[in-house]
């Protein structure tokens, strides 16, 4: 059977806990918009709803919590909790974004984002980093029908980059991200940030560590064959 050699020619980004460490902002902020309406977040609500978009999200928060509590009410009180700590404290950069970014830049591959976060924030979260303009194309959890684990955030980004899946490596931190980049034939890339998700262990083309480790990964892949 012939060899093929694969050329990754897009990179796409997932943002909160990846690009950013706002997932541990997150997380305080769901503990403190609950406490104003009496109840308690629970770990598996956490763990369940990583990566989603904010429908996926509320159906979860459903799921667990009933009907009856304002999900977006509380939502709200939640984002008010990581905006006022941003403008506070700074964008929380990841160690490495900047010089990944320049590597790409170096090398012509293109770059994406596809975060599950709505459009209005993704806009200020990436303003606020200096790197609006860095990349070729910007998907939003609200801009496209279903979100993670399927596969159409990601599908889109490519399209709109005019890029094949299989020329795309996706860095994911969730195991959502995970698995919709795995059932977009891209190539997913995990960085795990608050909890590795070992349930898409086997999903996983890569493990790194951190985004400084995804330099050293494309320079391999310039002569890496696959079947």
């Amino acid at each position: 059977m012939a060899m093929k050699k694969y050329k990754i020619s897009l990179v796409i980004f997932d943002m909160d806990g990846l690009m950013f460490d706002t997932e541990r902002i997150g997380v305080l902020g769901w503990h403190e918009a609950a406490k104003s309406f009496g109840i308690e977040i629970k770990q598996e609500f956490l763990r369940d709803m990583t990566g989603l978009n904010v429908k996926s999200i509320e159906k979860v928060f459903k799921k667990y919590y009933g009907n009856d509590l304002p999900f977006y009410d509380i939502r709200d009180l939640r984002v008010k909790y990581v905006l006022d700590y941003i403008e506070k404290n700074g964008m929380p950069v990841k160690p490495g974004l900047f010089e990944l970014l320049d590597y790409l830049d170096h090398r012509g591959i293109m770059k994406a984002v596809a975060t599950s976060t709505e459009r209005k924030r993704t806009e200020k979260y990436l303003t606020l980093a200096g790197i609006r303009e860095r990349f070729d194309a910007i998907v939003c959890g609200d801009e496209v029908e279903r979100g993670k684990p399927e596969p159409d955030i990601f599908l889109e980004a490519a399209r709109r980059t005019g890029k094949r899946p299989e020329e795309c490596i996706v860095l994911e931190d969730s195991a959502n991200g995970i698995k919709a980049a795995s059932r977009a034939k891209m190539f997913p890339v995990l960085i795990p940030d608050m909890r590795r998700p070992d349930e898409v262990e086997e999903l996983v083309y890569r493990e790194l560590k951190s985004l400084h480790e995804v330099i050293n990964l494309l320079e391999s892949l310039k002569e890496e064959v696959v079947l």
